[in-house]
């Protein structure tokens, strides 16, 4: 269907780039000297125009629609469309430009004139699918659109660029596609519909904004499939205890609104010491049924110990002061990063966990991933990878490896070729990762909490 619809497009499309041509040749075939059916001296001329310009219009501004994708990925295949009909009409225009138009035409004016024309269109048609794909895809990168920006015009490096350019779009959107059609195929299951509501609980550095959130596209795929969720809502960044606070009075809420009995916490970062304190010593306990922590730094970050230990207190302190403006002015009461980033030194952690004690009866999980090099992530993680894989070994650019297991440790999550994250585990940039699925492996977390009972 989806073929037959770019033939079907790419035809009307060829016929919009040569109708002047095709209406003096049909003229010149049925009347040859002048008389009879004449096109170009009746209003049907006019009406074949707007009928085909209404029809152009309407393919630029609603090229395809893909059954359950966004909004933004409604615009993404759009463009991908647009991009392709653009390539097909191109090759078909050449063919009928020198099998059939020249040799019967030449170099006339009217030739020359419609090639103009036609290029004009093709080319309009074209960046509009261009910059579809450039504004709506989660996974081009800002690299590879700067490399676009500057080397879209140089032959034959255009052509690698432009397949690559493609081959990512058409993977996102076949990503989106499958794993609509796989939620679709379970929405009855109900597979993430665990027995307790389930608090997500963020790590430092940021908080529950309404208007970006902190887990990306899992929430969406865990409700798809069932699951009842709430979040942490603490500040960015304040000391373990006083996070905890906060987190225990947004689970006693939950549980007021939900009239739950438990709630299952799946924790990142910071957040799962945040909850770990709540549960042993706020009098959580009889009211958390699971802890799931994913990279979070049980026994601290060496590295925090080496800054704090050697930066010059006024950087120090000149960074902290900043960072609480910032976020003072996006909503948090009183913000603390030294205190924040003091409760993740390995010394703070090592005395944490001689005071904070797991609870029996409460099941505890945690699980892990890594970078494979400083270029698996972003700055500012490439840049703490290194530190951490100098005082540590492997990490996700904030943790390592040896830190993150705590009770029943899953392992160590893996991809195809590439490292995952410390970002990549909350899908905070929209990445798809190949031979990791991250919506499907929180899917996967909340599926086995049911089957277990909580």
């Amino acid at each position: 269907m989806r073929t037959f619809r770019r033939i079907f497009k790419t035809l009307f499309l060829l016929i919009i780039l040569n109708i002047s041509l095709i209406i003096t040749l049909v003229n010149d075939l049925f009347a040859p000297s002048g008389d009879g059916w004449n096109p170009a001296n009746i209003l049907l001329k006019p009406v074949i125009y707007a009928a085909l310009f209404a029809f152009f219009v309407m393919l630029e501004i609603l090229p395809c629609y893909e059954k359950g994708l966004t909004f933004r990925l409604q615009l993404l295949a759009g463009g991908y469309e647009l991009i392709l009909i653009s390539i097909y009409t191109l090759i078909a225009e050449l063919c009928f430009i020198f099998l059939y138009l020249w040799p019967h035409m030449g170099l006339s004016r009217l030739f020359v004139i419609n090639l103009a024309v036609a290029y004009c269109i093709l080319l309009l048609h074209y960046l509009n699918g261009f910059w579809r794909t450039a504004f709506c895809s989660a996974q081009l990168g800002i690299g590879r659109r700067i490399v676009m920006f500057f080397f879209w015009w140089v032959f034959p490096v255009n052509v690698f660029l432009f397949y690559g350019w493609c081959s990512i779009v058409r993977r996102e959107l076949l990503t989106a596609k499958n794993r609509y059609l796989l939620d679709t195929a379970r929405v009855q299951n109900a597979v993430c519909r665990t027995r307790y509501p389930v608090v997500m609980v963020h790590g430092i550095f940021f908080r529950d904004w309404q208007y970006m959130n902190y887990w990306g596209r899992i929430p969406r795929a865990l409700k798809q499939n069932g699951a009842n969720i709430y979040y942490g809502r603490q500040q960015s960044s304040l000391a373990v205890a006083d996070s905890a606070q906060e987190l225990k009075a947004e689970i006693e809420r939950v549980l007021e609104l939900s009239g739950a009995e438990k709630v299952n916490i799946v924790a990142h970062s910071k957040g799962g010491l945040d909850a770990r304190y709540a549960i042993s010593k706020l009098g959580m306990a009889e009211h958390v049924a699971s802890l799931t922590t994913i990279n979070t730094p049980h026994r601290g970050c060496q590295f925090a110990d080496a800054l704090l230990s050697s930066l010059p207190d006024w950087m120090i302190h000149f960074a902290s002061r900043r960072y609480n403006a910032l976020f003072h002015a996006l909503g948090d009461d009183k913000p603390d990063f030294l205190a924040g980033v003091s409760d993740l030194t390995a010394a703070s952690c090592a005395r944490f966990n001689e005071e904070v004690k797991d609870i029996p009866g409460i099941y505890y999980q945690s699980t892990m991933s890594k970078m494979r090099g400083f270029h698996s992530s972003f700055l500012p993680l490439s840049f703490t990878y290194l530190l951490s894989k100098h005082y540590e070994g492997d990490n996700d650019g904030l943790v390592s490896v040896t830190s993150a297991s705590w009770g029943n440790y899953l392992g160590l999550v893996k991809a195809d070729r590439e490292g995952i994250s410390h970002a990549d585990m909350i899908d905070l940039t929209h990445k798809d990762i190949k031979g990791f699925d991250v919506s499907e492996f929180y899917v996967g977390l909340l599926a086995d909490l049911k089957k277990q009972g909580f």
